[in-house]
């Protein structure tokens, strides 16, 4: 069976003492409220990293995780954070090409690989983010970039370390737009997503993967969004900052 995972992404939002409170109040509400099954991950800014693991580090239902992540240990690389950095403060997913990355920071479909690979040797879960624009969308062309993402950054890996990947898709038209995609053009995707990795790999591989889905996902529509066959979570933006908001998107399934 798929892992169920509903992943918040802070961005870069809240001081560190609002991150606390938000913490608490998510991992006091989960205990009771957050099916089993559901595995919850908060990705905070890095200034949150350890008070958050220190809020998250004694319970099974609620993990840390970090926004981003370089490709080298250690070095002259002036405000970035390694691997093995993140590694010794509990962190267990790390969130790597999402869009805003993607077109902010030029990041590159190679450079994502890189990361990618780096984390699996360090043990930690990458959250890889793949998504098309809205010009891409209505142009018919958004599953063949979608998947061209994937390959470019992923198809590298061995059949072992490509079940240790979460993919999110994100479409980038639906990011902080208040548009969503339906359930239908949900499914679509994440249909395209599973059969473009049978075809690499196999049916046995493909429906190991966790492909959660991030574009303006809320306690309104996350029930039918979770309810689609290839739907095994969501990627969270605002509503992960109110910890009832994304207590009750994980309450969806």
């Amino acid at each position: 069976m798929r892992k169920k995972i509903v992943a918040g992404n802070w961005k870069m939002n809240l001081l560190p003492e609002e991150g606390k409170k938000l913490t608490s109040e998510i991992v006091n509400m989960a205990g009771d409220e957050v099916p089993n099954d559901v595995t919850l991950v908060i990705c905070p800014p890095y200034t949150h990293l350890e008070s958050v693991q220190k809020l998250t580090g004694d319970q099974e239902k609620v993990f840390l995780g970090a926004q981003n992540c370089h490709t080298e240990e250690s070095g002259a690389y002036t405000g970035e954070i390694s691997v093995p950095m993140l590694k010794a403060i509990g962190t267990s997913y790390v969130i790597i090409g999402h869009s805003e990355r993607r077109e902010y920071f030029s990041e590159t479909d190679e450079f994502l690989a890189k990361k990618t690979d780096k984390l699996l040797s360090a043990g930690l879960t990458p959250i890889f983010c793949c998504g098309e624009s809205l010009e891409q969308r209505e142009g018919g062309k958004y599953v063949s970039f979608v998947t061209n993402q994937i390959s470019n950054s992923l198809f590298h890996l061995s059949e072992d370390e490509i079940k240790k990947v979460v993919i999110a898709y994100e479409p980038i038209w639906a990011i902080g737009t208040g548009l969503t995609a339906s359930p239908e053009q949900a499914q679509e995707m994440h249909e395209a997503i599973r059969k473009h990795l049978a075809e690499k790999y196999n049916a046995d591989v493909a429906n190991s993967i966790s492909i959660l889905y991030g574009g303006s996902c809320k306690p309104g529509n996350a029930k039918e969004l979770f309810a689609c066959e290839d739907v095994d979570g969501g990627l969270i933006g605002g509503a992960s900052l109110k910890s009832r908001d994304f207590v009750d998107i994980a309450k969806s399934y």
